[in-house]
């Protein structure tokens, strides 16, 4: 009898991961972030600390620089990044954000150490290390020995 794949593992994983960013937007909307998309989570550690150019956020995140120019049009209309000349690029421009762009990542780090403190209630400091060490390992070991410097979300 021949065994039949299992995606088991795969679908826990995404599974996972949705389940927490879906619950950070939960907590988001009810502090009045609820125009921020996963995306832009992912946008903003490219830009935070220093600042990036269209072309760096486009690249981090995997896409063209048309969509990363979309995506900080409106994260800037709605006032948490801002476009300033490029400190050594007098023709370019640097995305940065502002102090909405702050506190909305100071909030996302505090729900996430909640909701992160709560998965540890339930297996327990130790396996939750474990896990995080495993999963480190794994991703690391698919991507030549480094943690990859994109990232492209899947939603």
């Amino acid at each position: 009898m021949e065994s039949v794949p299992s995606y088991d593992l795969t679908m826990l994983l995404l599974l996972g991961s949705r389940t927490m960013i879906d619950e950070l937007h939960r907590h988001l909307a009810t502090l009045g972030y609820d125009d921020v998309r996963p995306v832009h989570g992912f946008a903003f550690q490219r830009i935070a600390p220093h600042g990036a150019t269209g072309n760096e956020i486009a690249e981090f995140l995997d896409i063209t620089k048309q969509a990363a120019s979309e995506m900080v049009d409106y994260l800037e209309r709605r006032g948490y990044v801002v476009r300033q000349p490029h400190p050594t690029d007098r023709r370019g421009k640097i995305v940065t954000l502002t102090s909405r762009g702050w506190n909305c990542i100071r909030e996302v780090e505090t729900i996430l150490t909640r909701l992160e403190a709560q998965w540890t209630a339930i297996i327990g400091a130790k396996r939750m290390e474990e896990l995080r060490n495993d999963l480190r390992r794994l991703v690391t070991a698919a991507n030549s020995g480094v943690l990859p410097q994109k990232f492209r979300p899947l939603w």
